[in-house]
């Protein structure tokens, strides 16, 4: 039996990367293990990666967050000899189940997404100090910085060769960010995906494929002046004390995840799994001196980091549970309570840094793949912060009891509802849900801090259904059983399309993307059929195409 994927590791089990700091700078190294790949039947030759690399890449990005709140400026680079990065590892992926194949394209971009997010919003930089070639996944890491810095040697490229050489494309990242952010020329580009052999030198500086060149001789010192210029613009604090993110405290049983604020319940004769997040409980910390006290333990950085992995546990280990219920349990008030500490140090690094967490692990649940419900029940708590995860579902049922109105579970929009949390899009999941319209959201502002009963949140448009008492039970089950007799696929496809209803941008197209696109030619007989190009990878002989257009 397959290993389950364990998204929680540290530095001093890093197989992959090496980490250092100096001051404002922190240098993450690729040195990649080509013995320690995450599942046996290939090698990471020539600094090529798999899900085991990138979950170690995700974990130094947190710990620079939180643990050294001094950096600015991280500079990615490598310590193998001409090679900065060579992609994903072709016959990793040669030997993966299409599931594994997406799935493992979606984390690398979440990942990605990350660096980019922390520099907008967090302060922190990113350069890659390309000092060797660097091709597919690797250029798409270096795509994800601030700047790319590549050195001038006349053997150093950087390249996107999916197309040509394993008939799939480069991540749908690499595409995106090469014409979106980057603006290269759709001609050039087209040239650019197409030339196994890549770009070096000042075409690609021309091309803005890069945004520097530097010899040999002068590319270190070239690479230390951008670092310490990005890091002089920076709001990062000089002189803070980091945290420790601590391992969690988790068990993993047959049909359970349990963490101290997060249950997920598997029902595997149901394909549903039910994911109960609990509020904050006893005294929590107001200042900042007893926030930075309970460092990993602070409540709101906590369930990030738990919920986190919740997700990236159950999308990659449970495929076939399709649809997630959402649940909360607790009180309310606590968690309004919370989120004002929240507002209230918005601008301290810590504050900053668990929002951030927290903004990237709802945006990771609106990207899995899974149907997901929200149940509002006696004794929940969706409010505030916590509302936002009825909010990121595709429907949500909350209980009405018409003869017990002071039992009867309620919700309550907050402060953070309006924006705290944006989506991939940018926009608020509230303005998402009403289509930015300004008499709708008039509405909801008007009774912000409110508790809202099944009635009043349904004709607000907040909740899908208010069943009372008497149909619930039924509503529910069959809500849930028709769910999950349809087409994954489908769902999938529906699912992507209806939660990313407003404005695109470059993040929801390399999401839409990876969704149709890739996900669609992973499938192909060309990329991965008997004589596919990713099958016949390395193996001297040559693919064989149907060349009948699709």
């Amino acid at each position: 039996m397959t290993e389950p994927v364990d998204y929680q590791t540290d530095p001093t089990r890093y197989k992959h990367w090496k980490l250092q700091f100096d001051g404002p700078v922190a240098t993450l190294s690729a040195d990649f293990d080509e013995n320690a790949g995450l599942r046996p039947g290939y090698k990471l030759k020539l600094n090529s990666y798999d899900l085991g690399v990138d979950i170690e890449l995700n974990d130094a990005i947190n710990r620079i967050r939180f643990e050294h709140p001094e950096v600015r400026t991280v500079v990615i680079d490598s310590l193998k000899d001409k090679v900065f990065c060579s992609g994903a590892n072709i016959f990793m992926l040669g030997v993966s189940s299409h599931a594994w194949k997406v799935n493992f394209c979606k984390f690398t971009n979440e990942t990605r997404n990350g660096l980019e997010d922390s520099s907008q919003h967090s302060g922190l930089k990113f350069i890659a100090a390309v000092n060797g070639a660097c091709a597919g996944g690797g250029y798409e890491l270096a795509l994800a910085c601030d700047e790319i810095i590549l050195v001038d040697d006349r053997s150093s490229a950087v390249s996107l060769p999916e197309v040509p050489l394993l008939g799939v494309l480069p991540g749908t990242g690499g595409l995106t960010r090469v014409t979106d952010k980057r603006h290269v020329r759709h001609d050039l580009a087209d040239i650019f995906c197409t030339t196994s052999e890549g770009v070096r030198g000042q075409r690609a500086k021309d091309w803005r494929l890069v945004d520097e060149i530097a010899k040999p001789a002068v590319f270190e010192q070239t690479v230390r002046e951008r670092a310490a210029a990005l890091a002089a613009d920076s709001d990062r604090p000089s002189d803070a004390r980091g945290i420790a993110l601590t391992p969690l405290d988790r068990s993993h049983e047959e049909n359970s995840l349990r963490y101290k604020h997060v249950t997920v319940e598997m029902d595997r004769a149901a394909r549903t799994a039910t994911f109960v997040v609990r509020a904050p409980e006893g005294e929590q910390p107001v200042d900042i001196a007893a926030i930075e006290a309970a460092a990993a333990d602070w409540y709101p950085l906590a369930l990030a980091r738990e919920l986190d992995d919740a997700i990236l546990s159950m999308r990659s280990n449970e495929p076939d549970l399709g649809t997630w219920l959402i649940k909360t349990e607790g009180d309310a008030a606590a968690v309004l309570a919370m989120d004002a500490t929240l507002l209230a140090h918005r601008d301290h690094w810590l504050v900053r840094e668990t929002i951030g967490h927290l903004r990237r692990t709802l945006s990771r649940l609106d990207v899995s793949s899974r149907s997901l419900f929200a149940l509002i029940e006696e004794g929940s708590c969706f409010a505030g912060s916590l509302l936002e995860l009825a909010l990121a579902c595709d429907r949500s049922y909350q209980l009405a009891l018409p003869d017990e109105p002071e039992a009867a579970p309620c919700i309550t929009v907050g402060e953070v509802t309006f924006g705290l949390y944006p989506m991939v899009t940018g926009e608020s999941r509230l303005a998402r849900r009403f289509y930015d319209e300004q008499s709708a959201l008039d509405a909801v502002r008007a009774v912000a801090q409110q508790p809202l009963d099944a009635n009043a949140a349904f004709e607000l448009g907040l909740v899908t259904s208010n069943p009372d008492d008497l149909d619930w039970d039924d509503e529910v089950r069959i809500a849930i059983e028709e769910r999950v007799s349809m087409s994954p696929d489908a769902l999938t496809g529906m699912e992507a399309n209806l939660r990313f209803n407003g404005r695109e941008n470059m993040l929801t197209r390399i999401f839409g993307r990876l969704t149709a696109w890739q996900n669609w030619i992973f499938q192909r007989p060309n990329a991965v059929g008997e004589t596919g190009a990713l099958k016949v990878y390395g193996t001297g002989e040559k693919s064989r195409f149907d060349w009948n257009r699709v």
